[in-house]
């Protein structure tokens, strides 16, 4: 798998979020870790943060969001000219491979 943008970034915050929560409280919520993690709360907040995150690779997140939202959804749903959606609805996708990795270690 090639190198994605920030992943690096985006698993530090999956990392942190992990080391916050009781064990108990994973082991009870363990298939809703993803939606946890990624989906109640906002991983860039204000627009200016955003494009900054974004820098150069807009592009290539807009893909990432376009190809994963057309194979999901059959349309795209995120607007994307709103950058904290972009950055938001990127760490969603990136984050889904992250937990599925943690699952694949926990349950080994």
């Amino acid at each position: 798998m090639e190198t994605q943008y920030k992943r690096e970034e985006i698993q530090e915050h999956f990392d942190d979020f992990i080391k916050e929560q009781p064990k108990d409280w994973i082991e009870e919520n363990i298939d809703d870790l993803h939606h946890h993690a990624f989906n109640t709360d906002y991983f860039i907040i204000g627009y200016y943060q955003a494009e900054q995150w974004l820098g150069t690779h807009v592009f290539d997140v807009i893909k990432t969001i376009r190809d994963y939202e057309d194979m999901q959804f059959g349309e795209p749903y995120t607007d994307l000219s709103n950058s904290e959606e972009v950055v938001n609805m990127y760490a969603y996708i990136i984050g889904e491979e992250i937990v599925q990795d943690y699952l694949l270690k926990v349950q080994s």
